[in-house]
């Protein structure tokens, strides 16, 4: 389990290694460029060498939350200009953020934690920094979906990044529907605050089959990583409060042939019941039956029914 470090030495010390400092230093930084770095998802040790030299030398730093930045780059021994860029400030900060590197400065642009511009603030810097025929560099590190998708054991050569879902109930139900055939692993954040609910429509959209994988407080102290249905995953979250803190990363299974299966089997069944039953009660047998859900039975009895005439 992963643990901050309480003392984090400045980046000079840590440079003053002439191997590592010349291996550093040989690269071109140039001047007029926006520099996209990556920082710490949670652990202060998880940031790049490369990221402390290129803040060590910048002329400012763009950042979300101008506290936060303050307060990592302090514990580095770090001391630079910020300039406070949010969401609800990017396309004006853009402008003077270009006016600064058409002056030949060196600009960092970080988000709170992880890559700008992955479901945080940056994307617009980045987009207007480039259509004024400027320079972008990115200095990769710490992101909390690949560090998910890494851990999930969930085996796949493909992942769909999704982010965030809608706050209200309908948009996020309607963007849920739209990816129930997606094959590849789905990877969305969630606020603990919403967990319970989001949890609750993957259920409702996906199935009680379908594998996910909760992704809590990575690379913090309270770390947890969890496996499991998504038949199973509200009796997790409910069974320690603490669960309902922490930001997540989420990860769905993909469609899988089996689900092609799964829809069959109901197909079968459902032509043996309505023999019998009327539609309605063939569907909530059948969903006793297979553990699918009861209005998608519903649903596809009554397609079965019409198809009789």
């Amino acid at each position: 389990m992963s643990q901050e470090t309480p003392t984090i030495l400045p980046i000079q010390p840590i440079l003053a290694n002439s191997a590592i400092m010349e291996a550093v230093t040989r690269q071109s930084y140039p001047a007029a460029t926006l520099y996209v770095v990556a920082t710490p998802i949670g652990n202060v040790c998880d940031i790049s060498l490369r990221a402390l030299h290129l803040l060590s030398i910048a002329d400012a730093v763009a950042c979300e939350d101008t506290r936060n930045t303050a307060q990592l780059m302090t514990r580095y021994g770090l001391h630079k200009p910020l300039i406070s860029a949010h969401q609800h400030n990017e396309r004006e900060v853009a402008d003077k953020i270009i006016a600064r590197l058409q002056a030949g400065e060196r600009i960092a642009l970080v988000s709170d934690a992880g890559t700008p511009g992955v479901s945080d603030p940056g994307a617009k810097i980045v987009d207007a920094v480039k259509k004024a025929g400027l320079q972008v560099s990115p200095l990769p590190g710490a992101s909390a979906a690949i560090s998910a998708l890494s851990a999930s054991g969930l085996i796949h050569d493909q992942f769909y990044f999704v982010g965030f879902l809608p706050a209200k109930a309908g948009q996020r139900d309607t963007l849920l529907q739209s990816l129930i055939n997606v094959p590849a692993t789905m990877i969305f954040y969630e606020a603990p605050h919403r967990i319970l609910e989001s949890t609750q429509a993957m259920l409702n959209a996906f199935g009680a089959g379908r594998q996910v994988v909760f992704a809590r407080e990575l690379t913090k102290l309270f770390e947890e990583i969890h496996r499991c249905s998504l038949g199973e995953a509200q009796a997790w979250l409910n069974a320690d409060s603490h669960r309902e803190k922490g930001e997540y990363v989420v990860l769905i299974e993909g469609h899988t042939s089996d689900e092609d299966n799964d829809q069959l089997e109901a197909k079968r069944i459902l032509a043996i019941l309505l023999k019998e039953c009327s539609v309605k009660q063939a569907a909530l047998l059948a969903a006793q039956i297979t553990g699918q859900k009861k209005n998608a039975l519903y649903d596809l009895a009554l397609e079965l029914k019409n198809a009789e005439g």
